[in-house]
């Protein structure tokens, strides 16, 4: 198998995790064939995520190195914000598995920000211990919660951040759970942080990944049907701030930015 196949299939078996992960090694692929059938390809194994065709849109139209240092640049603007808003000692809560935010705890962590993590496992595929392990071999003290305690994690929490697969005009679509949590913390007053990167804008509907019931159940009775969405929106009513590159924003002004960085990205 030559690499870029590689790469498509942990990018369509799920061993590329995280939204800006994903975007970046779709670059590296298209890199290696900067052709339109080669990002149709990629596209198709991912189309639920904004990062990775807003990323491939602006490689083609750019270049591959172009839209692969905006990653880079867009996570240091992001540890800046999301340093600023954590207090001290604080406990935060998460769930699934967000890279983009893992390196902005992981560097308030070294700036001497103190604070303890509390993370969802995030089932079936439990990525909630991706982050707990990244988070852990970083230093910071880390707390897992069964999904079925996620009510207690958020009582807990002084804070909620969670990550963001795409971002919508209705609000911000991130793993199964993620709504579930912002209602529990509305109810308890609790205030989340959406951290991302602007690319994973989209102004158009993004349908709700239906994974394989074999992740949640492998040999099943025939008689049992399984559910396993992957996704679920967030209205941005219970969103108290997005933050991203463009800073700490609300819902409706992250949309603004979010397509005036993408016009002159592309331009």
């Amino acid at each position: 198998m030559n690499t870029f196949s590689k790469i498509c299939q942990d990018i369509k078996t799920i061993k590329i995790q995280g939204a800006a992960n994903i975007a970046k090694a779709a670059i590296k692929a298209y890199a290696m064939k900067p052709t339109k059938k080669a990002k149709k390809q990629l596209i198709k194994l991912r189309p639920t995520e904004p990062a990775l065709f807003n990323a491939l849109d602006i490689a083609e139209k750019k270049s591959p190195q172009f839209a692969e240092q905006h990653f880079e640049n867009a996570q240091q603007f992001i540890n800046h914000y999301v340093l600023k808003i954590i207090p001290s000692k604080s406990v935060i809560a998460t769930h699934c598995h967000s890279n983009t935010l893992a390196q902005a705890l992981i560097s308030a962590h070294k700036s001497g920000k103190s604070f303890n993590v509390l993370v969802t496992e995030t089932r079936p595929l439990f990525q909630g211990r991706k982050t707990a392990k990244q988070l852990s071999n970083a230093g910071i003290e880390v707390t897992q919660f069964i999904d079925s305690a996620m009510h207690e994690s958020i009582k807990q929490a002084d804070i909620i951040m969670l990550g963001a697969d795409a971002v919508t005009p209705k609000g911000i679509i991130n793993k199964i759970g993620s709504e579930a949590i912002a209602e529990i913390a509305h109810v308890h007053k609790k205030p989340l942080y959406i951290i991302t990167d602007s690319w994973k804008f989209s102004s158009k509907p993004i349908s709700i990944e239906q994974r394989s019931e074999k992740e949640v159940w492998h040999k099943k009775p025939k008689n049992i049907r399984i559910k396993n969405p992957a996704f679920e929106i967030i209205p941005r009513k219970h969103i108290t701030y997005i933050i991203s590159e463009l800073g700490i924003l609300t819902h409706e002004q992250f949309i603004k930015e979010s397509k005036k960085e993408l016009r002159r990205a592309a331009s």
